[in-house]
């Protein structure tokens, strides 16, 4: 497999464009093996677009439902949703130092300030990442490699609201 085309879409969701489609990653966790989607698509007449996420482990299943859009500010920011009743909102922000091409989104939590960040595999798919702040830096405790999974090719109905 060659890697997928990550380049920015037209308007502010422009940025969203490389994720556009269903994607899918296998990882250990400390709840062990875990099965998570992703699909992003375009919602409300290419304003937003929404992020369904489904992890699935041997005995639970933990879902996430995202709005990515623009605010007031006419900043991109996230505002998520999940079924163990939490809520977060991010914001975008340069994620250079992961990779150079990285999408990262940084919020505060109850547990302090966190951030995820999508960034293209050199092979295949894309990588995605979840981290925590601390006094010495960026922790990182999550890491996914996710593969396209439906027929359509991904970031194909591109994000081209302002």
């Amino acid at each position: 497999m060659s890697p997928i085309a990550w380049g920015k879409g037209r308007g502010r969701l422009g940025a969203l464009q490389p994720l556009l489609g269903t994607w899918a990653a296998e990882a250990d966790s400390p709840q062990g093996r875990v099965r998570c989607t992703r699909r992003f698509e375009r919602v409300l007449g290419g304003s937003y677009v929404q992020l369904t996420a489904r992890w699935e482990f041997a005995d639970s299943v933990y879902e996430e439902l995202a709005l990515y859009g623009v605010d007031r500010e006419r900043t991109l920011r996230f505002w998520s949703f999940t079924s163990d009743g939490k809520q977060s909102s991010g914001v975008l922000v340069d994620g250079s130092d992961v990779h150079p091409q990285a999408i990262a989104f940084e919020a505060q939590m109850p547990a302090g300030r966190g951030r995820m960040a999508y960034w293209p595999d050199d092979e295949e798919g894309f990588r995605w990442v979840v981290e925590s702040h601390s006094k010495k830096g960026w922790n990182r405790f999550v890491e996914h490699h996710y593969r396209a999974v439906d027929e359509g090719a991904p970031g194909e109905d591109a994000a081209e609201a302002e």
